[in-house]
């Protein structure tokens, strides 16, 4: 009997101190279709292999073949405000990109939200930021997520399109080295990683070392970039993001740059409002231009 009693306390033990299970390790879809648009829970590879992100799918009526969307989110270096970050969705932007035929997979990284894990797209601290090795890991998750989604048969190989806001653009940036077949165009909302240091208004951390990791995106890119900032853009200024886009150019990248008139109070925040996809709706179509399949 006493021995029973160890064995049961040894199993009680091992299940209290065991690491939780994640609910879907798997890729895959993850619940039924709903509204708006056939929205539904999706499941896609991370960079840890235990841990499968959470993503939005939408997508339009019929069986495709569809161009693909994927659009990536802002971040923080803030712990506590990543792991608060509901699911993304950027609505009214899901809902400009499905009438005019394209799925939309809204992933949702590491270190954020439901998806939680190691923020494996950290910068580090202001005086040693690596804004480039933080870039290229955002990169690395948005082609995880792009590249098993171009595996389903109602959506196509080629053409496919990445959206970027804020350090999400900036890893879209990084990604501007993809094969140009794969990914025909990249837009990016007021990308950059930094901005608003200590939650000051205009105020970027190492500024220049943003600048010399755009120059090395610009190297190596193969993509063209449309560059959208919003003139009331307290993060990155359209005269900061200019510099970026000279030095992204300088070294070689393709980028078209736009400033686009000031929405509500704080621009940055445009691509998730209808009145700022409202305005940056002209140089959206233009960047999209409508493919063959």
């Amino acid at each position: 009997m006493r021995l029973l009693n160890i064995l049961v306390l040894m199993s009680m033990l091992a299940l209290l101190t065991a690491p939780p299970v994640c609910a879907q390790v798997t890729p895959g879809s993850a619940g039924a279709e709903g509204e708006p648009f056939r929205r539904q829970q999706w499941r896609v590879p991370s960079p840890d292999s235990d841990i499968a992100a959470h993503a939005l799918l939408f997508r339009p009526p019929g069986a495709g073949l569809f161009r693909l969307a994927v659009i990536a989110h802002a971040s923080t270096q803030n712990g506590l405000r990543r792991a608060q970050t509901p699911q993304p969705e950027y609505r009214a932007l899901t809902a400009f990109l499905i009438a005019r035929g394209f799925a939309v997979l809204v992933p949702e990284r590491l270190g954020h939200g439901a998806t939680g894990g190691r923020y494996v797209e950290d910068q580090g601290g202001c005086d040693e930021a690596d804004y480039a090795r933080s870039g290229r890991a955002t990169a690395d998750e948005i082609s995880l997520a792009l590249d098993y989604l171009r595996k389903q048969d109602f959506i196509r190989k080629d053409a496919a399109i990445v959206i970027g806001h804020s350090a999400g653009g900036w890893g879209a940036l990084a990604l501007a080295n993809a094969d140009p077949k794969t990914i025909s165009a990249i837009i990016a909302f007021a990308p950059g990683r930094g901005g608003q240091a200590n939650d000051e208004p205009n105020r970027i951390c190492a500024p220049h070392t943003l600048l010399g990791a755009a120059a090395e995106f610009g190297k190596a890119a193969r993509i063209p970039v449309m560059w959208l900032v919003a003139a009331n853009d307290s993060y990155f200024s359209p005269a900061f993001s200019r510099g970026l886009v000279d030095a992204f150019r300088g070294s070689g990248g393709k980028a078209d740059f736009r400033t686009l008139p000031a929405v509500g109070s704080e621009g940055h925040w445009m691509i998730e409002s209808e009145a700022g996809v409202k305005a940056a709706s002209a140089e959206l179509d233009r960047a999209l231009k409508p493919e063959k399949p």
